[in-house]
């Protein structure tokens, strides 16, 4: 689907007032994307596992007015006001409004929750752009009930990511892969798609423990640390190289081959974190904590042949990803070994989840 696919024709009814709720969940990506173009076009594919309980719950209320010729809404952020996320979501709605041009017709009001710490390093903005943009997409659906269901979930992708990049990949289920590649068919810049090739059983039901080592505000925020890729002297490198990664991903996923698929994911991880220390002006967003656990983590592997590895989002916090056989085994040793290393040892359990789901009352 191209740009023009999502441009929308002539709308059958407006009804005056309703409400849609949606969840979306965060997502956790295997092989990063870091760097992008105007407008929120990824520099390299990506390929993430959807989760499940770390999710964002939005309901939006619309009621039509009188004008036309504003954008109106008020946003609540558990259940209190939140003026400050205001202008990020105004910018969000006036970028959109080509797309849903029934934005000025209604006054929303948004409420919306997470499951877990805002900016801590969890995708929030991931999670909070698919629910929002699912929840528009629900209102021109009642606007255009003809719309059939692969329009309707491409151009909610299509529409979070004009939010927040990463959002189009916490649409669908267990692994979305976002970023046009030579070798993935459907792949596209513009929208998250379902990993369109053969997966083994054991990454479908696989586990995501999130080790909460700073749960409070980056030092720098993920669209700067985007911004900073633009003339860094290992992009291009960085680039192709999620490419091959995407590549050698393919039979890995298919044989669940747990031997390669930790090592590329950890290189992954580190990676990205590499291009943020080599960055100018360069950042660490790691804290001691994290190489601590880090370090845990490969003494445990070794030790006990356990297949944990872990994965970075841009942040300090450590997704420990294994296969659910290992659960009672990798949560004995969180206990034992890492709940030292966690703000108020705090964790939390995921696990890949189903996607988004509409949440009807």
């Amino acid at each position: 689907m191209t740009e023009k696919d999502f441009l929308p024709g002539a709308y059958q009814k407006f009804p005056e007032n309703g409400k849609v709720t949606w969840k979306a969940p965060s997502n956790i990506a295997l092989v990063k994307y870091w760097g992008k173009r105007p407008v929120q076009i990824p520099a390299n594919p990506s390929l993430s596992f959807t989760l499940d309980t770390c999710a964002t719950t939005t309901s939006v209320y619309f009621e039509k007015k009188d004008a036309n010729d504003t954008l109106s809404f008020d946003l609540f952020f558990e259940g209190k006001p939140k003026n400050d996320f205001k202008p990020k979501i105004r910018t969000f709605l006036e970028r959109i409004e080509m797309y849903v041009p029934f934005l000025k017709k209604y006054h929303f009001t948004i409420e919306t929750s997470n499951s877990f710490p805002h900016s801590s390093g969890i995708a929030s903005s991931a999670s909070g752009m698919a629910a929002l943009s699912l929840c528009l997409m629900d209102i021109e659906k009642q606007l255009n009930p003809t719309m059939d269901e692969a329009l309707f979930y491409a151009k909610a992708s299509y529409l979070a990511r004009l939010g927040s990049g990463s959002a189009c990949r916490s649409i669908k289920s267990n692994l979305v892969q976002w970023g046009e590649h030579g070798n993935i068919p459907n792949s596209s810049d513009l929208y998250g798609i379902e990993y369109p090739f053969d997966v083994d059983p054991v990454f479908k039901s696989y586990c995501d423990t999130i080790l909460l080592v700073h749960k409070g505000q980056k030092q720098v925020s993920s669209t700067v640390g985007h911004q900073l890729m633009h003339g860094h002297p290992y992009a291009e490198n960085r680039f192709q190289q999620a490419f091959s990664n995407l590549d050698k991903l393919k039979p890995i996923l298919a044989s669940g081959d747990l031997e390669e698929f930790i090592k590329l994911v950890e290189s992954e991880a580190l990676t990205l974190h590499a291009m943020m220390m080599t960055s100018m002006p360069y950042f660490i967003l790691m804290k001691p904590d994290t190489l601590e656990i880090i370090n845990k983590i490969w003494k445990f592997r070794e030790e006990t042949k356990t297949p944990v590895c872990f994965t970075l989002d841009a942040g300090a916090n450590v997704h420990m990803l294994y296969p659910s056989s290992a659960k009672e085994k990798v949560l004995g040793f969180i206990q034992d070994k890492l709940i030292e290393h966690c703000e108020n040892g705090q964790y939390i359990h995921d696990r890949v989840g189903v996607g988004a789901i509409k949440i009807n009352g």
